[in-house]
């Protein structure tokens, strides 16, 4: 029997070498005929860890690796192109914080000169 292979987006790499990866499909309701939306997840190993939050990647079934990883990581399709809005916050954070540190050391050696050239008047 051949393996299966499914294209998937990579939803957490909280655990080393591991990926959780969603797999969305769409069916219709049986008896109501509406639009459904479900999702297989799966649980990948990644051996290089070269899979991030929201890359596409394939994946292929193999041999149970651990109680619920099933799957192994073919290739990254495509990486992902969102930006972490938390880093990009803290390290303008960063960069305030070093600014007005530099201003209040400006504007205190620029005090001392004034408090020298009064003295020396």
């Amino acid at each position: 029997m051949p393996k299966r292979v499914e294209t998937g987006t990579v939803t957490s790499a909280a655990a080393s070498k591991t990926r959780r990866v969603e797999i969305p499909r769409v069916i219709r309701h049986h008896k109501y005929g509406r639009i459904q939306h479900r999702r297989t997840v799966c649980h990948v190993h990644d051996e290089h860890e070269e899979s991030a939050p929201g890359d596409t990647v394939e994946i292929i079934e193999c041999r149970p690796r651990s109680r619920l990883k099933r799957w192994e990581l073919v290739r990254v399709v495509a990486k992902s192109t969102a930006v972490d809005v938390a880093s990009l916050r803290s390290g303008a954070r960063a960069t305030q914080i070093k600014e007005s540190a530099a201003r209040a050391e400006e504007a205190a050696a620029g005090g001392r000169a004034d408090a020298k050239e009064g003295a020396s008047t």
